[in-house]
């Protein structure tokens, strides 16, 4: 096997295992309530830590393996990585289990950020596509079976086993990362841009922070407001600098190319519309229809085989077809397996969601490759860790906007149906057993969300048919001795 595709599978290990962690906790939640003696909100930050670190470090993280060396910056995410896994294992009490998690999540960035940059330097023309959607079925299958992993994991070894097992896997790509990666960077960047990260970590920090804190804390609250505008004036105050530096960290030119500002845009949309689900989905698996873990993971496989199987596919007709037919008919696709699952009633099983998974399945596979490569191919090599962060920055952000909109639209449909009976949180979380009232209630939200969900894939699929153009990529090839150091 050649040395490139000895990288591609130490890359792909590496991002199947931070993405594993974004849903592999979620079944594993009730284990460490017991243990750690949690209470609800604590339970929240074991999820919301590790997704507001991962979305706001990602851009800078990308930039800094333009600067630095990708190989370099990727090591050292791994490594930092590996090392909160091992604390997130040994955690004794809830403060400390959410500290790791978020170094956790700053690992996971360093590595999501250069991954597609790596690839990028590695691999190109047709093999290129081949690569990207080797890595967009990893994207998909991590997300999919990250329920199952952890279902098994907590029933058989305990929920500390789904961090342990971080690490050898961790040491294993270490040690891979070293022997077969090359190193790269941006030989023409400047100096590392310490207010644009300041501003950019910051802005974003508090942006996600209410996304995902809204529905506690109230929409309108004095919190939720005051962060709402810290985001704005940090962010505001991110994009002077930016447009007043010579090498900036984010350059705002780029988004007058319209298939830059189109990946962005399905990247949020992708993640938004159907990623964003599966933590309803989940609740509604194991407690509206009562599976073990186990159980409601196995029912996630036909999305993610299916997502495995075409996710390739997808990267090889993208060397063939317009890119923008394979994201908006995958964007498409999703919103028709959203309203595919819609409709679901108390008397329905699982199966219901079936035809929507392998669909959905289908439409994932298209876009993930797709858009991988399309992230960093509008762009010359030198800046692709930029590009590849800032892709990565929208589908995390996307996630996390997906979470918090959607939850507040399902706990207002609940309460609506509950009357105000002081039981919308605790239906909202799936505690449902033995009443009829709060199954309805719940179905009723779940309904409602993959409507919206659908309605967000479709906007996607058309701002990808509008936007995404074949004259805006840039022609691919060996790397110049200005981007390879090795």
């Amino acid at each position: 096997m050649h040395r490139k595709w000895r990288a591609l599978i130490v890359v792909c290990v590496a991002i199947f295992m931070l993405l594993l962690d974004i849903t592999i906790v979620n079944v594993a939640l009730p284990d460490i309530q017991r243990e750690l003696h949690s209470s609800f909100t604590d339970l929240q930050w074991v999820v919301d830590a590790y997704a507001l670190t991962l979305a706001t470090t990602t851009l800078n993280a990308g930039s800094l393996g333009d600067l630095l060396g990708r190989k370099r910056v990727f090591i050292a995410g791994v490594a930092l990585f590996t090392a909160a896994s091992a604390a997130c294992g040994a955690a004794g009490s809830p403060l400390v289990l959410n500290l790791a998690r978020g170094v956790q999540g700053v690992g996971g960035a360093i590595m999501f950020a250069v991954s597609l940059a790596i690839l990028s330097q590695e691999f190109h023309g047709r093999e290129r596509g081949t690569a990207f959607g080797i890595w967009g079925a990893t994207v998909g299958a991590a997300v999919a079976i990250g329920p199952l992993v952890g279902g098994a994991l907590t029933t058989w070894l305990g929920w500390r086993a789904i961090f342990y097992v971080n690490l050898p896997i961790g040491v294993l790509c270490i040690a891979g990362a070293i022997r077969e990666l090359h190193e790269s960077r941006n030989e023409q960047a400047g100096k590392f841009d310490l207010p644009g990260f300041a501003t950019l970590t910051s802005g974003l920090f508090a942006l996600v922070l209410a996304l995902l804190r809204g529905n506690d804390w109230g929409w309108g609250s004095g919190r939720e407001v005051a962060l709402y505008v810290a985001a704005v004036v940090l962010l505001a105050a991110f994009a002077l600098v930016e447009l007043r530096r010579i090498d900036p960290t984010l350059d705002f030119a780029l988004f007058r190319i319209p298939t830059f500002s189109g990946a962005q845009i399905v990247a949020f949309t992708l993640s938004a519309s159907i990623f964003s689900q599966f933590l309803y989905l989940t609740l509604y698996l194991q407690n509206v229809l009562g599976y073990s873990p186990i159980q409601a993971g196995l029912r996630f496989l036909p999305l993610s085989v299916v997502s495995f199987v075409i996710a390739p596919i997808a990267g090889r007709l993208s060397a063939l077809l317009p890119v923008k037919l394979l994201l908006g008919l995958g964007l498409a696709l999703i919103g028709v397996a959203l309203l595919l699952m819609h409709g679901v009633t108390v008397h329905s099983g699982w199966t219901a969601l079936l035809p929507g998974f392998i669909v959905a399945g289908i439409g994932v596979g298209m876009v993930n490759a797709p858009l991988a490569s399309t992230a960093v191919s509008v762009v010359e090599p030198r800046r692709a860790g930029m590009a590849s962060g800032l892709n990565s920055t929208f589908r995390q952000v996307g996630i996390a906007t997906g979470i918090a909109g959607l939850g507040a639209i399902f706990q207002n449909r609940i309460q609506s149906e509950l009357h105000g009976t002081g039981a919308t949180k605790a239906v909202s979380s799936g505690m449902v057993q033995g009443s009829e009232i709060a199954r309805a209630a719940f179905i009723s939200g779940l309904d409602e969300i993959l409507l919206v969900g659908a309605i967000v894939a479709f906007v996607g699929a058309v701002l990808a048919f509008v936007l995404v153009r074949r004259r805006d990529f840039v022609p691919s090839g060996p790397a110049g001795p200005e981007v390879a150091t090795e």
